[in-house]
């Protein structure tokens, strides 16, 4: 899926700056790309990959504490600045969560 989505935008990308249509066909595909975002079925499949990224992150994190390297990273880090560092440095990015036209409801 990561694939056609990145073969997608890379087309989109190029036939955008190859083209010689000009402007208005800019703003066209532009246009399109703005209504398929907005559409709820699309939101809707965003917010379940947010919250499938979200949970694998957490259930990861915990994985790695529970491990002999989750254990020796807590001894050596003991200060509660090396913590909050840490987790600042493991933290999902929340960069989708909060986009215009979400129209979900969900909350992540």
């Amino acid at each position: 899926m990561r694939g056609k989505l990145m073969f997608l935008t890379g087309l989109a990308a190029g036939f955008v700056l190859g083209t010689r249509a000009g402007r208005e066909k800019y703003e066209e595909i532009r246009a399109n790309a703005q209504k398929i975002w907005e559409n709820p079925t699309v939101q809707e499949a965003a917010g379940v990959a947010q919250a499938q990224a979200n949970k694998l992150y957490t259930e990861g994190k915990d994985k790695i504490q529970a491990s002999k390297l989750g254990e020796k990273l807590s001894t050596t880090g003991t200060t509660s600045s090396s913590t909050s560092t840490t987790d600042e440095l493991l933290a999902p990015s929340d960069s989708l969560a909060g986009s215009k036209g979400t129209s979900t409801g969900t909350t992540y």
